[in-house]
Formats: structure tokens, C-alpha cells, sequence
């Protein structure tokens, strides 16, 4: 057994970091406004919103992608409309992959910044309210660093997420090499293939570290975001 990687692997690899980064990106102001709607905002339809967001993560991933498919393929409401009018195609492109991922990731993103914003401590809002601070120095200067931990916390488990993402992906675009193969489509190709397990052994091995990179320097950044706090060993 080789451990070496081939090239159509580094193609792989390749790709799904810029489909995991490109989701994260892309999806992170959006988790954002709804984690601090959620934890901030009072109105109706709150409760319905918050199971919405939060639906990608019981929801099969095979319906997620067969939804996307309806509605951006190429005969759906919003595919045909950005076809029309702005000559994009989401469907069987790396940017339908990285839509596709940025949906699942979602939950995770929302769920970690909105622990963080409502952790923060309304008091020193309000001091900064009274001393004739505007909302958006005080947004700025003190709600945005005290929440920093769980936008930071969000981002890479939204990352991690995205480069593991499968069920939605392969129903979506499909499993096209170069293109839309990322590491788990890879993986579950290779096992279709006879002799195909020195592959997916490289491979899975290679998910498994990046997603454990990922999950590593969500804590670390969290931790290095709030110093004061009593650091527990790793």
C-alpha cells in the first residue's frame, strides 16, 4: 500500500477546502444576523424561524439536496431566475457543492454565535448606553469582541461541516470529478471501485485530520478570544 497521494487526490483535496472555505464565507454574515436576531430580537414567528434554521440538521440530507434541486436547478424558481438574469448555474458546479454545504453548516454556525451573543453581558451595554454611546460604537466596540469566541467557534465548525458533507451534495450536483468530488463523494466512489481501499483509507484518514484541525482551533481561538477564562487542559 501506497501512502503517497496521487494527483486526482490533490485535485480532491483541493477542492473541498475551497468549497469548506468558499460555505463558510459565504454562510457567515447570514448565521450571524440570525443568531443575534434569535438571541436579541422579540417577534412574531420567532419560534418557527429558530425550527427553520435549525431543520438541515434532522432533516435527511438526500431531501435537503432533492429541496435545492427544485428550487436551483435549472427548470426552479431561483436557478432559472439567476440563469436568466445572470447567466449563473449552480447546478453540477463546485458553487452548487459549496450552496449545498453553506445550507448544512448552518445550524452549527447559528448555534454557536447565538450561545456566545447571549452570553454577553447586557450591563456593559447599557453603561456605555447611559455614558452616550451610539448603538453602533457600542455594537462595535464591545458586543462584537464579547462575541467574538462563538463567531469564531461557529465559522470553523461550519468549515468542518462543509468538508464533510455528502447526503445533500451528491443528490445536488452530483459526483463529477474535478468539479464536484470532494473528499466524502471521493470516499464512497472509491468503494464502488475493486481495490479501491488503500484509497479510502488515505482519504478518510485525511478527513478525519482536517476535521479534527478544525474543531482544534475553534476551541483555541475561543480560548485566546477570552483570556480571563480558567483554561482547562486539552
Amino acid at each position: 500500500m501506497t501512502w503517497g497521494l496521487t494527483a486526482d487526490e490533490w485535485i480532491i483535496i483541493g477542492l473541498s477546502l475551497k468549497i469548506g472555505l468558499a460555505a463558510m464565507a459565504a454562510m457567515l454574515p447570514i448565521a450571524f444576523a440570525l443568531a443575534w436576531l434569535l438571541a436579541r430580537a422579540r417577534f412574531p414567528g420567532k419560534l418557527l424561524l429558530d425550527t427553520l434554521v435549525h431543520l438541515p440538521l434532522v432533516v435527511p440530507p438526500v431531501v435537503t439536496g432533492w429541496l435545492l434541486l427544485i428550487l436551483f436547478g435549472a427548470q426552479g424558481p431561483i436557478g432559472r431566475w439567476l440563469a436568466d438574469w445572470f447567466g449563473i448555474t449552480l447546478l453540477f458546479r463546485w458553487t452548487g457543492a459549496a450552496l449545498a454545504s453553506a445550507i448544512m453548516a448552518l445550524p452549527l454556525m447559528v448555534r454557536a454565535m447565538r450561545l456566545s451573543i447571549a452570553a454577553i453581558d447586557r450591563r456593559l451595554e447599557q453603561a456605555a448606553q447611559t455614558l452616550g454611546a451610539s448603538r453602533a460604537r457600542i455594537f462595535f466596540t464591545i458586543s462584537l469582541p464579547l462575541a467574538l469566541p462563538g463567531i469564531f467557534a461557529g465559522a470553523m465548525l461550519g468549515f468542518a461541516r462543509s468538508i464533510g458533507e455528502f447526503g445533500a451534495t451528491i443528490t445536488f450536483v452530483s459526483d463529477i470529478p474535478g468539479e464536484t468530488r470532494t473528499l466524502p463523494i471521493a470516499i464512497h466512489s472509491a468503494l464502488q471501485l475493486p481495490g479501491g481501499e488503500p484509497m479510502v483509507l488515505r482519504l478518510a484518514l485525511l478527513s478525519i485530520a482536517l476535521s479534527f484541525a478544525a474543531l482544534l482551533l475553534s476551541e483555541l481561538l475561543a480560548r485566546r478570544a477570552q483570556p480571563a477564562e480558567r483554561a482547562d487542559g486539552l
